[in-house]
């Protein structure tokens, strides 16, 4: 009887077994990844990155030279050299927001600043103004926590970043320059424009890791042979890193960075009674 109310196949149809199950959905992109960029533009900002930094600095010294800075005088002046190196960074990070913000809206046709990761900071119940501030302190607590830690792993040498603080005018234009502009910079780069390329291809945790890595790597050569300042500074970028992908906007990384910036600023002018009791670099 089964057979008779079967209904009748033809000879040499294929056969079509039917389910209840669906088939599995795609795994889709979390909104805060869906970038329009991919490794080739990351590529293409590394080449310019370090290609840009070689040429910014060539055309600098003959612009040092013209105003009376010679070569040579670069060359034995560490005071010279700290305001070099100054300048040549704030041009290139400049010319790479520049860059960015013209790849984003006329090549790809988006606003820049939300399409790159700078979003409202969503608080839930948490009035805005108070997870604004817990940032802002946690970024000094951490700050104080690092330093710390960092004392007790003190370099037996100098480190190349205290060049820096050997006169006034080059120690306060890298602090206004970490408060001020490095935040901006780094943010827009490395949790705006590298993170979402990195998460979506090694996942949120891998994301995190390997953009925090890269971070305190490209900071390295300012440390160089203070291997646990190294190490501790890649822990930052991977704090400020997972900050970033647990708001799922810059703007939360943001105030931990410029607030964990401004501490060693403070520390500084306090530790320096005012930019005035360091030595003078001839």
């Amino acid at each position: 009887m089964a057979a008779e109310s079967a209904e009748a196949v033809p000879i040499g149809a294929p056969v079509v077994h039917h389910t209840d199950n669906s088939p599995p959905a795609a795994p889709t992109v979390a909104p805060d990844l869906q970038v329009p960029w991919g490794w080739g533009e990351i590529l293409i900002l590394a080449i310019l990155y370090f290609a840009g930094g070689i040429l910014l600095a060539k055309f600098l010294v003959r612009g040092f030279g013209i105003a009376g800075v010679s070569p040579t005088q670069l060359q034995k002046s560490v005071s010279e050299q700290s305001f070099f190196a100054i300048v040549v960074e704030l041009m290139l990070d400049g010319a790479l927001l520049t860059y960015l913000a013209a790849q984003v809206r006329l090549y790809f046709g988006l606003p820049f600043w939300r399409t790159i990761g700078w979003r409202r900071l969503e608080t839930g119940a948490t009035p805005r103004g108070l997870a604004y501030l817990g940032l802002l302190g946690g970024g000094l607590l951490f700050s104080l926590v690092i330093q710390l830690t960092s004392s007790v792993f003190a370099p037996k040498t100098k480190l190349p970043i205290e060049n820096f603080f050997q006169d006034r005018r080059s120690a306060i234009l890298l602090m206004l320059m970490a408060v001020v502009v490095a935040p901006v910079i780094e943010e827009t780069i490395f949790r705006g424009y590298l993170y979402p390329v990195v998460a979506r291809s090694f996942g949120v945790k891998g994301g995190i890791l390997v953009t925090g890595t890269i971070f305190g790597l490209l900071h390295a050569a300012q440390l160089w042979g203070g291997w646990g300042q190294i190490g501790l500074l890649i822990l930052v970028g991977i704090v400020f890193t997972a900050v970033r992908a647990a708001t799922r906007t810059v703007v939360a990384s943001y105030l931990l960075h410029v607030s964990y910036n401004s501490f060693i600023f403070l520390a500084f002018v306090v530790a320096s009674h005012g930019f005035r009791n360091f030595p003078i670099g001839r």
